[in-house]
């Protein structure tokens, strides 16, 4: 999950997504067939909160 929505980010900031897309994406359920993901290099889990 966490690196389709950095690849989706990604496609946002370089002007090939807008936001609207992403809700339409998210509202989908198939964000893995219409996001690439983002490489998991350089991705790190930080913090975890319950």
């Amino acid at each position: 999950m966490v690196r389709s929505i950095a690849g989706a980010l990604l496609k946002v900031g370089a002007g090939k997504l807008t936001v609207e897309d992403i809700k339409r994406i998210l509202a989908s359920k198939r964000r893995t067939a219409l996001v690439e993901t983002a490489p998991p290099q350089g991705l790190c889990l930080v913090n975890v909160r319950y």
